[in-house]
């Protein structure tokens, strides 16, 4: 297994980083900035690269290292990695990490610093990180990550070396799933389908069949809005699933951090907990802890779902444009209410819903009721 295996699609960027990582370290750059769509794997291919720049096999070898299992796991003691669940990546979090930066690396040739999503960054937050950034210690390399290059600010952008990501195919999506989940052909492709690219998404439904099974209900109910009380309904029953999904998946993460925990410490799940460890376990399991990674996990189902939604208006348009043989649609599985919608709808009535789905992704970005805004949402859709 290679230190590359896990990344999607992205075989030009695999052979680039790949050269990068066994260069002389005299040339390599040591501000990265890792470009690319939700689900494309940048925060991936971010690991892979350190791990590739930290293993002594420069990740060439056909079986992992020690270091490279390290490194990917998240225990290599050289490489940080900052990824948060809140809106805004905070100024004390980037203060840490460049006091670390200065630190030489322990056992590795390499301190490597990966900051995910460094567009959550304010203004204030950058500017603490641009002087490093500009110029990295001597052993320290930053890998940061962010939708594109657009989205970080220019005095970031032109201190890094970038790498644009592209949206991986819906064949290479399937194959991954195939290798790494065990499910059928039939099923990895329609997954992949779905996701439009988007690798745990697309992970996601090949795995969970409820979380299909409410994407099915969710287009059918959109196809099917006729009436103010249509949207209503829907709009409630959509939160409310996003809620049971969010609280089950910050539940499973918490009870997966509780085990993680104490096999690392030596201990078994029936073991008193010492009372030096107390603190440190029983952060991982307070409530309100537990209640804000749920709301995040909402926010994540929603917007996944606008993305669904986008997606049948974008069949539409598709259709409406004879666009099917070079495009293909998404949604095949409702060809025909998309049709049918294809021609109530003119080319401007599709344009003016796919505006309707981005402004609701603007409110819930700036917490507006996520109830207000699928009902808004869903009745403007009406036809």
């Amino acid at each position: 297994m290679s230190v590359w295996d896990d990344i999607v699609g992205q075989h030009r960027v695999v052979d680039q980083l790949r050269t990068v990582a066994s260069c002389d370290p005299q040339s390599i750059a040591q501000s990265w900035l890792i470009c690319g769509p939700p689900g494309s794997g940048r925060s991936n291919v971010a690991r892979a690269f350190a791990a590739a720049l930290e293993s002594p096999d420069h990740g060439l070898g056909d079986e992992p290292t020690k270091t490279t299992m390290n490194v990917l796991s998240g225990s290599h003691p050289d490489v940080s990695v900052l990824a948060t669940n809140k809106v805004t990546i905070g100024i004390d979090e980037v203060r840490e990490l460049i006091n670390l930066s200065e630190q030489m690396p322990s056992t590795a040739p390499w301190r490597i610093i990966i900051i995910e999503d460094v567009d959550r960054m304010l203004e204030r937050t950058t500017n603490v990180l641009l002087k490093e950034i500009e110029e990295p210690s001597e052993h320290t390399i930053w890998l940061l990550c962010a939708p594109s290059a657009q989205d970080v600010l220019p005095t970031i952008r032109s201190r890094t070396r970038i790498v644009n990501l592209a949206v991986p195919s819906t064949k290479a999506v399937a194959e991954f799933l195939e290798s790494n989940t065990g499910v059928e052909h039939k099923i990895a492709i329609r997954a992949a389908r779905l996701s439009e690219g988007h690798i745990g998404v697309a992970r996601l439904y090949a795995t969970d069949e409820q979380v299909m099974s409410d994407r099915d209900e969710l287009i059918v109910g959109v196809l099917n809005l006729r009436r103010a009380s249509d949207a209503i309904v829907l709009a409630s029953r959509l939160i409310d699933s996003a809620q049971d999904q969010a609280m089950e998946d910050a539940t499973r993460e918490a009870d997966k951090a509780k085990e993680d925990f104490l096999r690392i410490n030596g201990l078994s799940p029936s073991d008193r907990i010492p009372p030096k460890l107390r603190s440190a376990f029983n952060a991982l399991t307070k409530k309100e802890e537990l209640r804000r990674k749920a709301t995040r996990r909402s926010r994540d189902v929603l917007d996944r779902a606008l993305n669904s939604i986008a997606s049948i208006y974008r069949d539409v348009a598709v259709l409406q444009n004879n666009a099917e043989d070079s495009v293909g649609m998404i949604n095949l599985e409702n060809r025909s209410a998309i049709t049918e919608l294809s021609v109530q709808l003119d080319r401007q009535g599709a344009v003016r819903r796919l505006e309707d789905v981005a402004t609701a992704r603007r409110r819930l970005a700036g917490n507006v009721n996520p109830a207000l805004v699928f009902e808004a949402l869903f009745c403007a859709l009406l036809v």
